[in-house]
């Protein structure tokens, strides 16, 4: 998967997504993740991408045409459209099961937002999909294009050592993960459940999807309202 990113800050990304889990991945090849600067795409000789909104307001609104020349640039670099989200707390609240979803893609395009927006004009002509990461808002849409990414990435084939690194999570099947102990098998005095001593598989993973039913109705009952 090879996943693009529009922004006025792209030096905000290597020191995240150039590390751990996804910055092996980058360097295996499973994934790329390349940043663009919009800036390069201004006209003027102080690379504005921005202007005042028409009708007055607050703040000042992006530009159509830097993004839509960067995006027409990626597009030819790729010889191929990629999928256009716009990270936007209007957006639909991203989930695991869309995400599941755009994993089975090749090219998403990401634009970060800033100030107080974007051009409707530019999302109407070239955004596939806007994307939320939450109802509240940033100084900017880089971090929540992070968390897409990498959210994202490790859905890919070969970013995880296997799949079941995902598939039992929180939210991947409608509920969240069951509790996890380590070593020592008791601490401070609290020992380990004694099923997950046991060895016998078949109880442990009984008792797994009862405690992922039991902390799903315990701290997010809605979401066993939407899995029912």
């Amino acid at each position: 998967m090879r996943i693009d990113i529009i922004t006025l800050f792209p030096e905000m990304f290597a020191p995240v997504m150039g590390e751990s889990i996804i910055g092996r991945a980058q360097k295996s090849g499973a994934v790329e993740i390349v940043c663009h600067q919009l800036r390069d795409y201004a006209f003027d000789k102080h690379r504005r991408v921005d202007d005042t909104p028409y009708g007055g307001g607050m703040g000042m609104l992006m530009k159509a045409e830097p993004i839509a020349l960067c995006f027409e640039d990626i597009c030819e670099k790729l010889g191929e459209r990629p999928h256009f989200v716009y990270m936007s707390p209007q957006g639909r609240t991203l989930n695991q099961g869309r995400l599941r979803e755009l994993a089975e893609l090749e090219n998403i395009c990401i634009l970060c937002g800033h100030y107080e927006g974007v051009d409707q004009r530019l999302l109407d002509a070239f955004i596939d999909e806007e994307i939320s990461i939450g109802d509240y808002v940033l100084t900017g849409g880089e971090i929540p294009a992070m968390v897409f990414a990498d959210a994202l990435c490790r859905m890919v084939p070969g970013v995880l050592t296997n799949n079941e690194c995902f598939t039992e999570e929180s939210h991947f099947n409608g509920l969240l993960e069951y509790p996890q102990y380590t070593k020592p098998s008791v601490w401070r005095g609290v020992e380990v459940p004694e099923v997950l001593l046991s060895g016998h598989h078949a109880n442990i993973d009984k008792w797994r999807k009862e405690k992922a039913y039991e902390i799903t109705l315990s701290k997010r009952p809605d979401l066993i309202d939407k899995s029912s």
